[in-house]
């Protein structure tokens, strides 16, 4: 099964990919949400092969009607585009994913980010990958500490960050689900999220980043649920223990102060 997501994904992603030439990106702001025609094609893709790989529901950010607090228990949870401002402007930092969902917990993950030709998967219990090598966040420096965020330069609560812990660097990134990735490949090692956070955002590159050995949980240091809102308050993910737990000390000194 994983195969034919990995497929799956890459076609959609790729004729995403080729359509920028086209008005199929044009798109209208729906609250702090881009939708374009390319949003609904890559919704309708996705849509309409799930469920000849698993016949069960499938649950999208791009139908509203989908998207019942009553969760089932089981279900294929899609993201057709995260990133799509990236898309719009030409930057690399979108991606196309999916997760299966099974008693609240994704089981199975395939991410495809067209213009870096990069393809994550991971299926629980059975560990990570990014173009066929397998992911381990224990590996690398031990003593760096790379930040990731969606511009050029730290703003926000990456800048606090910065000012407040002992990084080392900074890298840029776009979708929500790529930096987590990025994280998972080592490309990265920490990252924070203060705003709200969809599960269709998450859940895929959760599996991944823990798959890999990985940290990931809400803002406040909860357990990320699948259950419930499909909206959360924030997030953050680290490479492993020792840097989450920083992360997450210098998140409770500032809000306390």
């Amino acid at each position: 099964m994983i195969e034919k997501l990995i497929v799956l994904l890459q076609e959609t992603g790729k004729e995403i990919s080729r359509r920028r030439s086209t008005n199929a990106i044009d798109g209208k702001w729906e609250g702090d949400q881009l939708k374009t025609q390319a949003d609904e094609f890559a919704h309708e893709c996705l849509e309409n092969v799930l469920p000849s790989i698993l016949p069960v529901p499938v649950v999208s950010e791009e139908n509203p009607s989908s998207q019942s607090n009553d969760r089932l228990d089981e279900y294929w949870l899609i993201d057709p585009i995260d990133g799509t401002r990236s898309l719009v402007d030409g930057y690399p930092g979108w991606v196309t994913q999916v997760a299966l969902i099974q008693s609240n917990e994704p089981q199975m993950a395939v991410i495809f980010a067209p213009d870096l030709d990069l393809t994550y998967w991971a299926e629980r219990g059975q560990g990570a990958y990014c173009n066929g090598v397998k992911l381990q966040t224990t590996q690398g420096e031990t003593d760096r500490l790379l930040l990731i965020d969606n511009y050029p330069e730290p703003r926000g609560i990456a800048a606090d960050l910065v000012k407040g812990m002992p990084c080392t660097g900074y890298v840029e990134s776009g979708s929500i689900a790529l930096k987590i990735c990025r994280i998972a490949d080592g490309t990265a090692d920490l990252f924070v999220k203060d705003v709200p956070v969809r599960d269709w955002d998450i859940a895929a590159p959760m599996l991944i980043i823990h798959e890999a050995g990985g940290c990931l949980s809400t803002f406040s240091g909860q357990d990320y649920r699948l259950t419930g809102d499909y909206e959360k308050k924030g997030l953050i993910a680290a490479k492993n223990q020792s840097i989450y737990k920083q992360g997450l000390s210098f998140l409770e000194t500032r809000i306390s102060g």
